[in-house]
């Protein structure tokens, strides 16, 4: 089992797996790191989490998705920065993030799980998408690889809070305060070889009022 506890700032760390839910269901992009031919790799890679499990998936001619299947010791990483803490002294000046490692082996999701996973992907970038598109063929069905990794062990980082300026700043002139950076989807451009009088469906036009989650 990986240690977990934090060593500094434990403060910033948290247990509830409701927060960690969250901060996985708020972005798609993940870093796997693992152990290659004696060498560390990290591969940055789209996720998602259904219930209990994180998946991932990729080409089945993948050299590194076929090594994950093997179940090698693996850890994901993930991360999202929610605003800039602006201090009155560019030393005390942050970020406002949220991060996680989760810890663990990834398994191949085979058979009826594979369909209904690499749909649950397709919903999370565009939900409402998977009744406006034809099924997957069988063909990319056999040239995708999907796999999952259990929830289990994990470590999770929340920061926060205000600038936390020494008292000798506070009586300067200098502004403090958080500046939120949020995340919002811009107009639809249509593909140049899109025929005319297709309009866009309703899954691209609700990220117009429902920022996607990345």
């Amino acid at each position: 089992m990986v240690e977990t506890r934090p060593v500094r700032m434990p403060e910033m760390m948290s247990t509830d797996r409701a927060l960690l839910d969250a901060l996985l269901d708020d972005t798609v992009l993940a870093h796997i790191g693992f152990i290659s031919d004696a060498h560390p790799v990290v591969i940055p890679t789209g996720i998602c989490r259904i219930g209990d499990r994180v998946l991932a998936h990729g080409s089945t001619g993948s050299r590194w998705m076929r090594l994950l299947a093997t179940g090698i010791p693996v850890s994901v990483s993930i991360a999202t920065v929610d605003g800039i803490v602006v201090a009155r002294s560019a030393f005390e000046s942050s970020l406002h993030y949220r991060s996680a490692v989760l810890f663990g082996s990834f398994s191949p999701v085979e058979g009826d799980g594979k369909l209904a996973a690499l749909d649950a992907f397709t919903e999370r970038l565009l939900p409402g998408r998977t009744r406006e598109v034809r099924p997957s063929s069988k063909k990319e069905l056999v040239a995708t690889s999907m796999l999952a990794l259990t929830i289990d062990s994990w470590s999770l980082r929340i920061s926060d809070g205000w600038p936390e300026d020494p008292e000798h700043d506070l009586a300067s002139d200098a502004w403090a305060g958080v500046v939120p950076i949020e995340r919002h989807a811009a107009h639809a451009k249509a593909a140049p070889d899109l025929r005319q009088g297709i309009a866009v469906p309703p899954s691209v036009e609700r990220l117009a009022t429902e920022p996607p989650r990345l």
